[in-house]
């Protein structure tokens, strides 16, 4: 079955974009406010230019961005989607949405964003996505995803339903799209990385009443210089410490060699120190 693709916003330039490149990159590193805006605005524009002219009247299933254990930035904005949608659907007698994950295997530390085309499909290409095939059977899936650069996570995705043999409908939804192929696919680095440019950066976004960890933050923090990480280390309360090292054991980080000095600095801080540790303690 051929999927349909919506995306909210085109990017045709480099530089100027229809949404905030500021407001993506908090997005990107857990700031809720923002994810609520980005999904409710998806929401409405599926809504105007897909739903209102497209009779729907089976049971809608909406997919967040595939993870393991730390969800995506996505998984926030996938919320205030669902919202959104389910007004929607009420106000027009039609059943509300039921939701379902796609689970995935590997997890790196590579930076995806920086990456061409060519090293996304050799990085992703080595993992397996699953999901739950016969919940899906004759419903309409949504599967959504904040930003289509290159296409390579939609053709896992198309990859995944091949594999289980569904044949239902199916909409592959994106906040943003790289519409410009003559624009390098490390765009999305840009847009990351817009208003984080160190890990100290991460404060407001922390701090700013509605934080969502995710995948790329955790990574972002662990993979940080250690100097400079303890020291943000120092300034966080304890429930963020644990958040992060719940989340990083969850994801395996503690396999990885890479994490090793700034994880086992948060070890140590959790469960050898009551005291707030000191850099070179």
């Amino acid at each position: 079955m051929l999927h349909k693709t919506y995306s909210l916003h085109k990017i045709h330039t480099a530089f100027d974009f229809a949404f905030d490149a500021g407001e993506y990159s908090r997005f990107k590193f857990g700031d809720g406010n923002i994810a609520a805006d980005f999904g409710t605005s998806l929401a409405e524009g599926f809504i105007s230019d897909v739903l209102t002219k497209t009779a729907v009247d089976q049971q809608i299933v909406v997919i967040s961005s595939p993870y393991s254990f730390i969800p995506t930035a996505t998984y926030a904005m996938k919320d205030h989607f669902v919202f959104r949608l389910n007004r929607w659907l009420a106000e027009h007698h039609l059943p509300v949405v039921q939701e379902t994950k796609v689970h995935r295997t590997i997890t790196y530390k590579e930076d995806y964003g920086a990456l061409s085309a060519e090293q996304r499909m050799q990085l992703i290409g080595n993992d397996s996505f699953h999901i739950d095939a016969a919940f899906l059977k004759d419903k309409v899936l949504i599967f959504l995803d904040d930003i289509k650069i290159t296409g390579s996570h939609e053709r896992m995705i198309s990859k995944m339903i091949g594999q289980y043999g569904l044949d239902n409908d199916i909409y592959m939804l994106y906040f943003a799209e790289l519409a410009n192929t003559d624009i390098h696919p490390n765009i999305e680095n840009y847009l990351n990385y817009h208003d984080v440019n160190s890990i100290f950066d991460l404060d407001d976004i922390i701090n700013g009443g509605d934080f969502r960890v995710n995948t790329r933050l955790v990574k972002y923090i662990l993979n940080y210089d250690h100097e400079p990480f303890c020291l943000f280390i120092q300034s966080k309360q304890r429930w963020f410490i644990n958040q992060l090292y719940n989340m990083a054991l969850g994801n395996s980080y503690h396999t990885m060699e890479a994490y090793a000095p700034n994880l086992n600095y948060i070890k140590n801080h959790l469960f050898n120190n009551n005291q707030v540790l000191q850099y070179g303690n």
